[in-house]
């Protein structure tokens, strides 16, 4: 062989062999990563890919351990239980992760009252935002996927974050007032893993095998294997909407004559005051309306930032100041808040135009809302007389969209699936306004949920915190059904039938022009009560008054509550409770506290049957215990 030859042959080989130890580089799961935080007191699963055969080595807490890749190049490792500490660092063959916390560590999961970041509470918490620093609260963010051909064993990203001022922005609400508490009960450091996709139903959350008593959401889950059926419907859907949109704007006076500048003549233009739907004076439609407001600053204006609060719109809006674009929001949930910059306010008049779209159902500025301008510390009321004009009315509603993110199964197999390798301290659920439609559906399918998740990480008592649902919507004059009552019905029962399971009331914090919220400190509160309770200390009080019997005496009902529980707070009248004849009709009751028992009546009804508490959409309920904490509404049936 001559020269040349022998070493085109050697770097050939070369080249080969050190091909084959890149790709022998072991390849971990987004969640053993830099940051992480392992659960302290259990055994540690460590693990990833790596070519068949090949040699692992973990270090750890100065011990090493060892394994080997199997013939699909999946590897494990398991460590010892640990004590809380860090932060550490692990050797993994030729990776370094670093920055390791030991503590407790938390699945947080469910819809957008879940999801709901930290920047959504701002104006209600704003030192909270900006003092934020802790490197012992860490978060897990996990991508918002679908998939329903099979359960996905692997996340395509996401990273551990230290809670600071910057991350804090994203962090889940709830999930991060009940990290706070918790840290600050025990000083042990939290993970949390967030888990959440605003809409979702429960059935999207489970797998197959636990929706066997479901053919019908077992058929929509076949359905949506389909990859082309979902190509062609988000495709058509899209061009619809699109369409839609178009042909909106092309009708639109308002975007052609652009109505949005200051120095439009709007002297023809119709009053309406805000909040309020101008569906009340005008005939109900579909479209586009034109909102403006004249409002008059004092000097220096214009060097200052501002803030522009207008409340909530149903639906979208692009609003503007002086001509100029200052944020839009495209569907009806977020608040309005708009940061505005300096040099866009100036002295004297400034004009605050908006223009709405308003696809279906009854357009509105929403009422109970807070709409303002803010310059400093002083805040100019926005509410009152406004001009408007309508800029387009369509023939039709705007399309619907599938949401096929939501159907049965797709976010257990791409958002849950994942995660259950990964050792946890308990699960916290904040779910359930989708299924309000079929709410007696709810506890079985929640129960077996619960019942696959703990199989799932093999652990038959891990602890699950549900959060139950707030008031919401109108309050009713007279006792009437509830799908909203019935669901929360259903959550009470599986916190009381299923083992290891806590209920954190709202009852009493939620809006009821609002299905978020805002007040999502108390809502942490009350969930780190439960784990507190469940998980160390069985002597602290979680629960308000807990029901647990009735007796029917001559005309008068009377309660029973779980010991405990029934240390009522004193009010001057109870509020809340109905109570039903033989004739099967409810009617507000009186009430009244002796002792631990809660006596109900209604002097028309002699012979009662059943008593329901706060049994509505949006109840005015005041059972408390002295602890401030609500009973959760209930009925004796």
């Amino acid at each position: 062989m001559n020269t040349t030859k022998f070493f085109k042959v050697l770097f050939f080989a070369i080249t080969f062999c050190f091909a084959g130890l890149v790709n022998a580089k072991i390849k971990l799961p987004k969640l053993v990563s830099d940051g992480m935080v392992l659960q302290r007191d259990q055994k540690l699963k460590i693990w990833g890919q790596a070519d068949f055969g090949e040699k692992i080595e973990v270090q750890f807490q100065n011990k090493k351990y060892n394994t080997v890749a199997d013939n699909s190049g999946n590897w494990k490792i398991m460590l010892p239980e640990m004590k809380s500490g860090g932060p550490f660092r692990m050797m993994i063959n030729e990776i370094t992760l670093k920055n390791i916390l030991i503590g407790d560590v938390y699945l947080c999961s469910g819809q957008s009252n879940m999801e709901l970041p930290m920047r959504r509470v701002k104006t209600l918490y704003p030192q909270e935002l900006t003092n934020a620093n802790n490197s012992n609260i860490r978060f897990f963010t996990v991508p918002q996927k679908y998939d329903f051909k099979k359960a996905q064993n692997n996340l395509e990203n996401g990273s551990w974050e230290e809670t600071n001022p910057q991350n804090i922005q994203n962090f889940s609400a709830v999930a991060y007032f009940f990290a706070k508490e918790m840290y600050q009960y025990n000083k042990i450091p939290v993970g949390i893993i967030n888990s959440s996709l605003g809409g979702s139903p429960v059935q999207a959350w489970m797998d197959e095998n636990s929706l066997k008593k479901y053919p019908e959401y077992l058929a929509e889950a076949e359905k949506w294997r389909n990859d082309e059926l979902i190509a062609q419907t988000e495709s058509s859907e899209k061009a619809l909407s699109k369409a839609w949109y178009a042909e909106l704007d092309k009708l639109d006076i308002g975007v052609s004559n652009h109505w949005e500048k200051s120095d439009l003549n709007d002297s023809d233009w119709k009053k309406m005051n805000v909040p309020g739907s101008w569906e009340d004076v005008e005939k109900s439609f579909d479209g586009s309306v034109w909102f403006r407001k004249e409002i008059f600053l004092p000097k220096g204006t214009e060097k200052n930032t501002a803030f522009l609060n207008l409340g909530r719109i149903k639906d979208a809006d692009v609003t503007y100041i002086n001509g100029q674009k200052v944020g839009n929001v495209t569907y009806e949930y977020p608040p309005r808040w708009y940061d505005i910059p300096a040099g866009i306010l100036k002295e004297g008049k400034n004009i605050i135009a908006v223009r709405i779209t308003n696809g279906s159902g009854k357009g509105e500025f929403i009422k109970d809302k807070d709409y303002f301008l803010k310059i400093s510390s002083e805040k100019f009321d926005l509410k009152g007389e406004w001009k408007y004009k309508i800029g387009a009315i369509m023939n039709r509603p705007a399309p619907g969209q599938t949401f096929i993110r939501w159907k049965p199964t797709g976010l257990y197999n791409a958002m849950l699936n994942p995660l259950t390798q990964y050792p946890i301290k308990a699960i916290l659920w904040y779910q359930g306004e989708s299924n309000t439609a079929k709410p007696q559906e709810y506890g079985d399918l929640l129960s077996t949920m619960i019942l696959d998740w703990r199989n799932k990480w093999n652990q038959k008592d891990l602890p699950f915190f549900i959060v139950q649902l707030a008031n919401f919507m109108e309050a009713k004059s007279q006792p009437t059904e509830s799908n909203w009552a019935e669901l929360r019905e259903q959550q009470r029962k599986v916190s009381q039938t299923v083992q290891n399971t806590g209920l954190a009331v709202t009852i009493d914090i939620g809006e009821w022009n609002d299905i978020h919220p805002l007040n999502k400190k108390e809502v942490g509160k009350r969930l780190s009560l439960q784990a507190q309770k469940a998980l160390f200390d069985k002597n602290i009080i979680a629960d308000g008054p807990v029901y647990e019997s009735m007796k029917i005496d001559g005309n008068k009902i009377i309660l029973s509550f779980k010991k405990g529980t029934d240390d009522f707070s004193k009010v001057s009248e109870l509020k809340g409770f109905a109570i039903k004849g033989n004739d099967g009709v409810f009617k507000w009751a009186k009430a009244k506290i002796e002792g631990n028992k809660i006596i109900v009546w209604n002097d028309e009804i002699k012979n009662p049957i059943a008593v329901r508490y706060d049994w509505a959409d949006n109840p005015d309920g005041n059972l408390k215990n002295k602890n401030n904490l609500p009973a959760s509404p209930f009925t004796t049936e």
